[in-house]
């Protein structure tokens, strides 16, 4: 740098006055070059490039909107679904407890039922047991009867001396003799 400036010193010295070009304004020709060399690049990318560019773009906004058209079909799809879903769950429930308190009144009915069948059974078996026992006890009371008179009669021939055949008189010994055995015990 200090020796354009001892140049450009030493010229001013000797009077001379030539203009130098200037570093900032370029040159007739460098202008028309960078023109002409622009105006081709410019062409190119018109033709070539921005056309390949609008077709790739039209092509992204297609898929993307094609996309989102899809995405929000199934949107709709899935709310149409949950919605179905949410209706039969709904409607499962209610059958479910429209089964559960039908089931709870059969139970119901059917204990009531057994219970039912079990108290006939429990009486007719007390039934059954109570004509059995005093059936049992008709046939020790007769069989009582025909031992404790024959004793009485045995007994009585013994202390009166003489036999005692008579049936009929047999009998209302022996009744009267139980009548008396019965009064007592009340």
């Amino acid at each position: 740098m200090q020796l354009n400036s001892l140049h450009a010193t030493a010229a001013l010295l000797r009077g001379t006055t030539e203009a130098a070009p200037s570093p900032v304004v370029p040159k007739i020709s460098e202008i028309i070059v960078g023109l002409v060399a622009f105006s081709i690049l410019f062409i190119l990318l018109r033709i070539k490039a921005v056309p390949a560019f609008e077709k790739a773009y039209k092509a992204r906004t297609t898929a993307i909107e094609g996309g989102i058209e899809k995405a929000e079909a199934a949107q709709r799809e899935a709310e149409l679904a949950l919605k179905q879903y949410t209706a039969q769950l709904s409607e499962a429930r209610g059958e479910a407890q429209a089964i559960r308190e039908e089931a709870r009144v059969q139970g119901a009915a059917i204990i009531e039922d057994l219970r039912g069948k079990a108290q006939e059974e429990a009486n007719r078996i007390t039934a059954s047991a109570r004509a059995s026992i005093e059936a049992e006890r008709q046939q020790a009371v007769a069989s009582l009867r025909h031992e404790v008179g024959a004793l009485a009669t045995e007994l009585a021939s013994k202390i009166v001396g003489e036999a005692l055949d008579d049936q009929v008189r047999q009998s209302r010994i022996v009744d009267r003799f139980l009548t008396d055995l019965e009064k007592s015990e009340k």
